[in-house]
């Protein structure tokens, strides 16, 4: 079979329009594909218990599916309950926050003035212009606000519909997989789509056990440093955390901010060498030995993946990027023609890198993943 050799330029400019093109698809169909994107990623997670429901327990198919739909809901209703009964505490607080920001804020204003030698009303009036440039510039609080009321519903509707098609017709979205290529590469195809399940599965259950340690690290830290809501923040941190250096810095600021106004400004300093400390733990012992440096993205495609995401599917984005690339750069690895991208994606290989192990028993050995 003869295929025809294209020139770099023309290569080069069919690329950049099929981006484009998709680039353009994914914001037209924003409030389809973020919830059927989600629901994949669930259904990853909990394939393991469906198929053991099935397997084990002999469970119907759409009977494994219900029960997981169940558990899945359990979840997501505590969650929701925890962060609604910790926020009913917090705006409680929101009068005595008010009035110690403010003595605080006076004092700061005050040692301002008699530092630099401007006015306190002039500051106002920096303040008031800087506010108004940032409102005017990014619609952002608005935007998200209003996202949350008008299509949070909605969202969490396709979000479970998708969950109990993609579940319940695993076996048929596979078969179309491998069946839509030519019959040679059918087995490749296949060992392909094996090895990216498998690899997704482990990315996600990863991720989630990221989130759980580096909330209680987290939450850990605040506690013993005497912040309130060290709960609410240590939950929020770890959901953060998905996202790569932006989530932890978010986090931080909010943390110092209630330090800031519940306890001594100086708790500030100790919350911040606090969330390093959390940081340093979570890139060098956590990532690597729970979540594998296979799927590990470099900075400079993660700060990419999270404007793009914002832009095309805004705070959901922001979040399902990283998953998003790091099934791509599963995928790239496994295409003998894509490797190159996948590298590109990936860290810098060193080569002759020993796996590190930590010997935590006699019988229980942590080894950091591939």
């Amino acid at each position: 079979m003869n295929f025809l050799r294209l020139p770099f330029l023309i290569k080069l400019t069919l690329v950049v329009v099929s981006i484009i093109g998709l680039g353009y698809l994914l914001a037209l169909g924003q409030s389809i594909l973020a919830p059927f994107f989600l629901a994949f990623l669930m259904a990853m997670l909990f394939l393991p218990i469906a198929t053991f429901m099935e397997k084990k327990l002999r469970f119907a198919r759409s009977l494994s599916t219900m029960t997981s739909v169940m558990i899945m809901l359990i979840i997501l209703t505590g969650l929701i309950y925890f962060f609604g009964s910790q926020l009913s505490s917090f705006t409680k607080d929101i009068p005595h926050l008010r009035a110690q920001f403010t003595t605080v804020f006076n004092s700061l204003q005050t040692w301002v003035s008699h530092t630099f030698h401007v006015k306190i009303d002039e500051q106002l009036d920096y303040l008031d212009q800087g506010l108004d440039k940032l409102l005017s510039s990014s619609g952002v609080i608005l935007g998200f606000t209003f996202g949350i009321f008008s299509s949070g519903l909605g969202f969490i509707l396709f979000f479970i519909l998708f969950f109990i098609f993609i579940l319940n017709y695993r076996r048929i979205l596979n078969n179309f997989i491998v069946t839509v290529f030519n019959e040679r590469h059918k087995a490749s195809v296949q060992e392909v789509v094996t090895e990216v399940r498998i690899m997704t599965k482990k990315y996600i259950i990863g991720l989630c056990l990221q989130v759980i340690i580096v909330t209680i690290l987290t939450s850990t830290v605040l506690t013993i440093l005497g912040v309130k809501y060290a709960i609410l923040l240590g939950v929020l941190t770890g959901l953060l955390n998905v996202i790569p250096y932006l989530g932890i810095c978010i986090s931080l600021v909010i943390s110092c901010f209630i330090a800031f106004a519940t306890a001594a400004p100086s708790t500030c300093i100790y919350v911040a060498i606090g969330y390093i400390a959390v940081h340093i733990i979570d890139g060098n012992i956590v990532l690597p030995f729970v979540v594998g440096s296979k799927v590990k993205i470099n900075a400079l495609f993660s700060f990419i993946g999270i404007i793009l995401g914002e832009h095309l599917w805004g705070i959901a984005g922001m979040f399902l990027c990283i998953p998003a690339i790091a099934i791509i750069k599963i995928i790239f690895e496994r295409v003998d023609g894509l490797k190159p991208w996948g590298k590109l994606l990936g860290e810098e290989e060193k080569p002759h890198k020993k796996k590190k192990s930590y010997k935590i028993s006699k019988n229980i050995t942590l080894k950091e993943m591939d």
